[in-house]
């Protein structure tokens, strides 16, 4: 295994094993069981093999795991603040046992690494919400993620890797803190400041880094955190595209931009130690960091507490120990009379100041405002306005949901007519029955089967919405559950509009062409909604409709004012 010198800003424990070793490895892996690793396991395994968690040599075992939870230490005493754990089910657990090697692949089957186990144990997770995330609340992101992501058991032990994660984008920043340390002494930069953010960079925070790399005679690496990403999400790829645009407003080798393989834990201080020692590993003297308190301590689960306030209190004393100086984040407002930005602390109070909130950014770029380019550079709005579209342009999906009989079908299809006759996006109907038989044919009624069948719907309308175009679905969909998972699942990409179809159920009985209800009364058809299986009421649809006193035209121009009054429609 080769050791490219002190374990923070020294010599990396690189897992990556010699050909030789990797090719036996290989071979013997065919008898070994196999764990596929999920995209955050798979983001600490590349920071294990690259170096980036050195002097880390694996997975954690049980002792540093707890000595890491308790104390912030690995079992010689060197400071750690987050446990580097690899999760596994109850089942794979009862499978395997200490001292055996496991293939460790990614979730297209290919081996990354072999681990050689040397404990597996089951997850204290109140215990360990408590000491990482100072609650049990999964309001806060991070216990949510411990709770209802997280596997029961933990497996650890040294690992050997065979080759780095796979990535087809933007190979150029993709590089290893190797391969930045390498850069840096080429170009003979001596002092980097590291510089961590999750958003795309206009003016401000440009003027931020400038002053702050003077303040130390520094070069600037941009480094944000992309590790859960995905590559066919548009706002990553634009959020990509703005750092390279803003790359270009600096002055000439003055900055470098590269891109850090790291999944958030959303843990607070423990996670921003973290961030301190993986840039020490990837060549840096100082850090600077825009995801702070707000992002990751302060949660809807409220302000920091208890030990977590004394954390943040001694985190200066743990980053003087990784040796790596974290630079204060100074808020830069733009001052009218000086045509310049200024920090706040030096603004005089007659001074008139201009900003815009990230709520009112949002607004201009989803209306089409105009941005002033005092407040960021042309080619940086140029990229977002391809991420934010107009609401007029942007994909959209209606829901209609209601008993059978309710008048969902009648009305979705006169939407479609209307709809295609403004010759706008390109609008597709996914009715219930034709979803039935052309997507979902082997499926029955039972309550599984049917939140199958709707999530189903839910995909299929979010590829829609995705690239731009309006989804009209009209399933019973009688489950809050399954609408609130598709509700999500759709809202990541464009509109999503719940229609309540509320006809009463006697209207319905009376409309059943089929006679379905008579059926289900006689006890022909089990499971039938609204006679023995319950209809969920929506608890907050965008409209609700009661078609018995409405033809369906008047229903159709209730859904068409609101969009338009909404601005979906022209």
């Amino acid at each position: 295994m080769k050791q490219l010198i002190s374990p923070y800003g020294g010599s990396l424990s690189a897992l990556l094993v010699s050909s030789e070793r990797s090719a036996a490895l290989k071979k013997d892996s065919m008898s070994f069981q196999s764990i596929d690793l999920r995209p955050s396991q798979i983001c600490d395994l590349e920071l294990l093999l690259n170096g980036g968690f050195s002097p880390l040599a694996g997975f954690m075992n049980e002792d540093e795991y707890h000595s890491v939870l308790d104390q912030l230490r690995l079992k010689n005493g060197l400071l750690w603040p987050l446990p580097i754990t690899l999760d596994i089910s109850e089942e794979k657990a009862a499978s395997l046992s200490r001292d055996q090697k496991v293939a460790l692949r990614d979730q297209e089957g290919c081996l990354l690494a072999v681990m050689t186990i040397e404990d597996i144990w089951p997850v204290d997770k109140k215990k360990a919400a408590e000491k990482l995330f100072g609650t049990t609340n999964e309001s806060h992101r991070g216990v949510r993620s411990l709770f209802q992501k997280t596997q029961n058991y933990y497996a650890g032990g040294k690992v050997e890797g065979l080759q780095l994660p796979v990535h087809y984008d933007y190979k150029m920043f993709r590089l290893t803190p190797a391969a930045l340390r390498s850069k840096f002494n080429q170009l003979g930069w001596r002092r980097i400041v590291a510089f961590q953010t999750n958003a795309p960079l206009h003016r401000a925070e440009q003027e931020m880094t400038l002053r702050a790399i003077k303040s130390v005679d520094a070069n600037l690496l941009l480094h944000p955190a992309v590790g859960l990403t995905k590559p066919a999400e548009k706002d990553y790829h634009t959020r990509i595209r703005c750092y390279i645009e803003i790359a270009k407003k600096y002055p000439p080798n003055i900055m470098m931009f590269s891109l850090l393989p790291f999944a958030s834990k959303n843990a607070g201080t423990r996670e921003e130690i973290l961030h301190g020692i993986m840039r020490r590993n990837y060549g840096c003297g100082y850090f600077m960091s825009l995801t702070g308190e707000r992002e990751t301590d302060r949660t809807d689960a409220g302000p920091l507490q208890g030990a977590a306030v004394v954390l943040r209190e001694s985190c200066a004393s743990y980053f003087d120990e990784i040796g790596i100086e974290k630079l204060p984040v100074k808020k830069m407002v733009f001052v009218e009379e000086k045509a310049q930005y200024l920090s706040v602390d030096a603004v005089g109070k007659d001074q008139k100041t201009r900003d815009i909130s990230p709520e009112e950014l949002n607004r201009r770029l989803t209306e089409g405002i105009q941005i002033p380019e005092w407040f960021s550079h042309v080619s940086v709005v140029e990229e977002l306005r391809k991420s934010y579209l107009s609401k007029d342009k942007q994909g959209i999906t209606i829901f209609f949901t209601g008993l059978s009989g309710a008048g969902k079908s009648t009305i979705a299809n006169v939407l479609l007519v209307k709809l295609l006759e403004m010759r706008g996006r390109p609008v597709t109907l996914l009715d219930g029955d034709i979803v039935r038989k052309h997507l979902s044919s082997e499926l029955g009624f039972s309550k599984a089967h049917r939140d199958i069948n709707v999530k189903r719907i839910g995909f299929v309308a979010s590829e829609i919405t995705k690239n731009g175009g309006i989804a009209i679905c009209a399933p019973i969909a009688p489950y809050k559950v399954t609408r609130d998972y598709n509700r999500a699942l759709i809202s990541r990409y464009g509109k999503y509009v719940e229609v309540h179809v509320s006809t009463p159920l006697a209207v319905c009985e009376q409309r059943d062409r089929k006679g379905l209800y008579a059926k289900a009364k006689a006890g022909l058809i089990k499971g039938f909604t609204g006679i023995d299986d319950p209809y969920e009421l929506p608890e907050s649809p965008e409209l609700t409709i009661d078609s018995s006193g409405l033809t369906p035209e008047e229903a159709t121009q209730e859904i068409l004012l609101y969009l338009e009054n909404n601005g979906y429609i022209k």
